[in-house]
């Protein structure tokens, strides 16, 4: 007897404040130099852009792929001293450019709030494998995009490399285009999708 079940291991390091672009001081209207032409993600995720100065008067302009593989173009607002973050998860960034001029050094890293594709067609989830953090936290699974229906949640232990089985029904939780994983790295290590 033959199985059509296929799995999908999803894992994704710790945010990164420097990891897209490192800290330098950005020309007035000019790209922040990335680390790679495209930068690619480990797993869709927000990124975050810090600023040295004051850049609450000023915007930068994302541009990249996001989980569900479509180009975007996102405007972030600068902060004063710090960092902010992007609306969008971004599976591959293309450019960061400012729109003003920026007032010290500018960073580009990401976040740990990931957003990843199990599978991108009808499903049904069948099973997991769980490695935790040592920070509890809540992992929830969307149908058909970043912000579609919520299908399933379950909490993390806040117990580091420990590891769970959350139960799933027989007949699996069904997907009808598409499932995506929302969690943070700081929640959750990894896990192992099992669907059919």
């Amino acid at each position: 007897m033959s199985s059509d079940i296929q799995s999908t291991f999803i894992s994704s390091a710790v945010a990164n404040a420097t990891v897209i672009s490192a800290a330098a001081g950005v020309a007035n209207n000019a790209a922040l130099v990335l680390t790679a032409s495209p930068y690619i993600q480990d797993a869709a995720r927000k990124i975050t852009i810090t600023s040295a100065g004051n850049d609450s008067g000023i915007s930068f302009t994302v541009v990249g792929v996001d989980s569900t593989n479509v180009a975007v173009t996102e405007t972030v607002a600068g902060i004063n001293a710090g960092a902010a973050t992007s609306a969008n998860h971004y599976s591959s960034v293309t450019s960061i450019t400012a729109v003003g001029d920026p007032a010290g050094n500018v960073s580009a890293g990401t976040s740990n709030d990931i957003n990843a594709p199990i599978f991108r067609g009808r499903f049904r989830l069948k099973g997991m494998y769980a490695v935790n953090t040592a920070t509890a936290g809540t992992v929830t699974f969307r149908e058909t995009n970043t912000t579609g229906v919520i299908r399933l949640q379950f909490n993390t232990l806040g117990s580091a490399s420990s590891s769970e089985y959350p139960d799933i029904p027989d007949d699996g939780i069904l997907f009808l285009e598409g499932g995506y994983l929302d969690y943070s790295a700081v929640h959750m290590s990894s896990i192992t999708l099992f669907y059919a």
